[in-house]
């Protein structure tokens, strides 16, 4: 079973590359974020015809979450129920698999524009909710995967220049320490599973060819719950759909999970 997340920064623009991405690796899950599609306006036929059922929360301009499956998602839960938001943040579905029912969530999580400010204040607010929600849902669903851009740099391997970026939105403390409080829930970076590449990133900036300079940070994870760990054979960045032509500014996160034996 594959699980992938890509912040897409545009749906309406990047369809053509979701529909190619697509066609070339069938996973069995896409969580997507940034839609920037107000609801009715999603492309759901043209996604059936690849086979793949969608679940989104769309919003006109920014954000929106979207899960593409092969299977029909049931449970649908959009955005966090214990913390009032007009913003799409999060579509959560359960999905089968060999192991049984497994939850998948697509998160958006803040950007916080800038250390101090309002909306830094509201990115850790919600990552608080974010918390206590996936507190629960474990509970509930022990097989869970929340995947996306969660616009946090975990540590400075993860960030290509860790001096210039010391401090700064994305990479403070407050953020790293936000983002360790879901892993203490019993999560696990999925990525760091595996030995990887140095200055491996999902994420360039558009400006100062920043991507052919590989000047990037990796904000883009595949959380799973212990249940899930074992049965993660792989989790890559493809950073192919970065080569696009007006490619989104972040690309791919896969995760492999081998339900092979399991009865």
């Amino acid at each position: 079973m594959k699980l992938a997340t890509w912040n897409v920064n545009s749906l309406k623009v990047r369809l053509p590359q979701v529909i190619a991405w697509l066609d070339a690796n069938p996973v069995d899950a896409l969580c997507l974020q940034e839609l920037k599609l107000p609801q009715e306006k999603f492309p759901a036929e043209a996604l059936a015809e690849l086979g793949y059922k969608a679940s989104w929360a769309g919003q006109k301009t920014y954000n929106g979450v979207a899960v593409l499956s092969r299977e029909v998602g049931t449970d649908v839960q959009v955005n966090l129920p214990n913390f009032e938001d007009p913003q799409q943040r999060v579509i959560a579905v359960t999905l089968p698999s060999a192991v049984g029912d497994i939850r998948v969530i697509s998160a958006y999580c803040p950007n916080g524009q800038a250390v101090g400010s309002d909306k830094y204040a509201y990115k850790l607010a919600w990552f608080a909710a974010l918390h206590d929600w996936l507190r629960e849902e474990m509970q509930r669903y022990p097989r869970l995967a929340i995947l996306g851009d969660y616009n946090v740099a975990p540590a400075d391997a993860d960030v290509h220049d860790p001096a210039k970026w010391a401090g700064d939105v994305l990479v403070s403390e407050p953020e790293r320490e936000a983002f360790q409080r879901l892993l203490s829930l019993g999560l696990t970076d999925a990525f760091r599973l595996f030995e990887q590449e140095e200055k491996s990133f999902s994420w360039w900036d558009y400006r100062q060819f920043a991507f052919r300079r590989n000047a990037g940070l990796r904000i883009d994870h595949v959380l799973l719950s212990a249940s899930l760990v074992p049965h993660c054979a792989a989790c890559i960045i493809d950073k192919a759909p970065r080569r696009n032509e007006q490619p989104s500014d972040h690309t791919p996160v896969v995760a492999t999970l081998d339900f092979k034996g399991v009865s």
